[in-house]
């Protein structure tokens, strides 16, 4: 049976720009540290951390919801791509991201948990706050 989370932060940043960085080929690269390219519509394909993660980006609402087909290199050739769903939800301080990744192969799931936060989450933070 397939893996799936649901974790969250608050960013010091508008939904705008969290929503905008995410899809921008240098912006993502700069929050993350990681080398990404980024076709920012519909349909587009993305990779991430120097082609580590690979997908399609499957629908998008501005400032609201990114929703990408998404894959490792760690991923089984024969695995299908995982669900990456982000949200997106401004408060007093910043902008709350929900983050529900599902359909990870069996037993991947914990490793990616504690990578959104340590390669995604952390950094997001320190880029935002500059």
């Amino acid at each position: 049976m397939p893996d799936s989370f649901e974790i969250s932060t608050i960013l010091p940043a508008s939904a705008q720009q969290v929503y905008e960085a995410w899809l921008s080929s240098d912006k993502h690269g700069a929050m993350t540290g990681g080398g990404a390219r980024i076709d920012p519509v519909i349909g587009g394909q993305f990779n991430a951390w120097d082609g580590y993660i690979t997908g399609t980006t499957l629908e998008l609402e501005p400032y609201r919801r990114i929703v990408q087909s998404w894959r490792t290199a760690e991923f089984p050739s024969d695995a299908p791509d995982s669900r990456l769903e982000i949200l997106l939800a401004e408060d007093a301080v910043g902008t709350r991201l929900t983050l529900k990744h599902s359909n990870i192969p069996a037993g991947q799931g914990s490793n990616y948990e504690s990578g959104w936060a340590s390669n995604y989450f952390d950094p997001m933070k320190d880029y935002f706050a500059e």
